[in-house]
């Protein structure tokens, strides 16, 4: 059960009600997480839906940001990001196999996937200077230094929204992966 509380989207007003009919419009509901981050701060909530965008119109695919996403919150422990990011990996095309082995850092059978995965597990699980020959792997893999940056940046994305549900213990609204 959440610890923070939230506002029903449609009791909203002021900035969280904009963002909170967006987001209605784009999904067809206000994610769990949304609604407490437009409770809290319309303002984070905004800055996260912006960097959404911006990766949206970058340089990764759609499966490379839910691949990111999905990795980096398998390795944080944040269920409610795992769910969410396995039921729109579905819709970015990506198999519920491939996720799965995503999730748990395994071959997926897609090298340049592989090297995704490997690169963003060890950028997230290594302190200081991420060594030259993690860098030069992704690069090989055929990543350009743009989607490097933009790598990172879904990471940072996606590492906010882990540290507030692991902070609120969010209410899953998305369907439990096992």
């Amino acid at each position: 059960m959440s610890r923070f509380t939230a506002i029903q989207p449609e009791a909203a007003t002021g900035a969280a009600a904009e963002l909170f009919a967006k987001i209605r419009k784009a999904a067809g509901k206000v994610p769990n997480l949304y609604a407490t981050l437009g409770t809290h701060s319309p303002e984070a909530l905004r800055m996260a839906l912006d960097l959404d965008a911006v990766l949206a119109g970058g340089a990764l695919s759609k499966q490379d940001i839910e691949t990111v996403k999905l990795a980096v919150s398998e390795v944080a422990g944040c269920d409610y990001c795992v769910a969410a990011h396995t039921t729109i990996g579905k819709f970015a095309g990506l198999a519920p196999q491939a996720m799965k082995q995503i999730r748990a850092g395994e071959p997926t059978g897609d090298a340049k996937r592989d090297a995704l995965v490997h690169f963003v597990r060890a950028l997230v699980t290594t302190y200081g200077t991420l060594p030259e020959n993690e860098v030069n792997a992704i690069r090989e893999a055929g990543y350009t230094e743009r989607q490097i940056i933009e790598i990172s940046l879904a990471v940072a994305t996606i590492t906010f929204t882990n540290l507030v549900n692991r902070v609120n213990d969010t209410t899953l609204d998305f369907p439990a992966v096992a």
